[in-house]
């Protein structure tokens, strides 16, 4: 729901990412070489302690050659690796500069899998709103959507929605029906918050996650969690749920990586500049999912690693530090009332 995401005060990043080095040098690797011809304009000094490896500065001349390729030799050089050739000329320059590291720290250290999240879960909800929300006006969730990303396959392997019958306002506002598609009807028939929070719980074991498979909570903004779900507990008389403390807030992960400005992090603006278009109706929690999943895949295909960035702690949204080590959320449990 961007229309009340925007709302809400904006925090600053934390700089998660290290800025890229600059200069140019040849890459190749063992299936296919992608050789640059130019000769080094700087001879500079490596980097001390871990990126003293001579890797890390063909790393970096490669990188500085990249950053002086127009968007159609980005095309080309992105099509050769078989790689997804849209999106602005940024976001090329970023795909291309991480096949290559990835490609060439793979074979100084061989990733390893289970130090990452299995699964990923999107989450977006949709709310209780007016046209012109007043500052009192309480925001309660109407949909509750969940797209489980598996992240070693990079699909889509199942999702989750209920709705949800709002009790402080009941009847739906006109501008909210229209925006979200979800009827009077369909809220009128839906279960209350409680017992839709039980099924997204139950759903959750089903998968196993948390127990046999590690995963993460992923939103588009601070606000699902740190706002809606914080509001929606009070409301409910339920404590916050152990498993939604901590998450991925993907337009700070995608501002960080892709190193753009936080008006160029909206949903339709992070689609547009990776070269795809919104598919589904905007504003329905579940195609809204769907779309924020399809930005966490193109950002792991472009080398990204998405990890928890954000936490709830006493009511208060709090940053969580790149340098945390990865850890999965726990077991979903039902939290008791208040």
């Amino acid at each position: 729901m961007e229309e009340q995401k925007e709302n809400v005060p904006r925090r600053e990043h934390t700089g998660e990412e290290n800025a890229e080095a600059s200069a140019a040098s040849p890459f190749c690797q063992s299936k296919q070489c992608c050789q640059f011809d130019f000769q080094e304009e700087n001879n500079k000094k490596s980097n001390s302690g871990d990126f003293s490896d001579p890797i890390y500065k063909e790393i970096s001349l490669t990188n500085g050659y990249i950053n002086r390729m127009n968007r159609e030799e980005l095309r080309t050089k992105l099509a050769e690796f078989r790689l997804d050739t849209r999106g602005v000329k940024d976001v090329l320059k970023k795909r291309l500069k991480n096949y290559y590291k990835k490609e060439k720290l793979m074979y100084k250290q061989p990733p390893n899998a289970e130090d990452y999240y299995n699964y990923i879960c999107v989450i977006d909800f949709e709310a209780t709103c007016e046209e012109k929300n007043q500052p009192e006006f309480i925001h309660e969730i109407i949909e509750f959507p969940i797209v489980l990303l598996n992240t070693q396959t990079l699909q889509i392997e199942d999702t989750f929605q209920q709705y949800v019958k709002p009790e402080i306002n009941p009847q739906l506002s006109d501008f909210c029906i229209n925006l979200t598609g979800i009827s009077q009807e369909l809220v009128e028939k839906a279960d209350e918050f409680p017992k839709v929070l039980q099924r997204v719980v139950d759903w959750m074991k089903q998968k196993e996650l948390g127990s046999k498979y590690s995963y993460s909570i992923l939103t588009d903004g601070s606000w699902d969690m740190s706002k809606f779900l914080n509001i929606q507990c009070r409301i409910s008389r339920l404590k916050y749920p152990s498993f939604a403390k901590k998450w991925i807030n993907i337009r700070k992960s995608y501002g960080n990586f892709y190193k753009v400005p936080r008006c160029q992090t909206k949903l339709s603006t992070m689609l547009e500049k990776l070269g795809m278009d919104y598919d589904g109706r905007p504003h329905s929690g579940l195609d809204d999912s769907k779309n924020i999943a399809r930005i966490a895949i193109r950002m792991l295909q472009d080398g990204c690693e998405l990890r928890v960035n954000e936490r709830l702690h006493g009511g208060h949204l709090l940053a969580v530090p790149s340098s945390t080590p990865i850890e999965g959320a726990p077991i979903p449990q039902m939290p008791r009332f208040r």
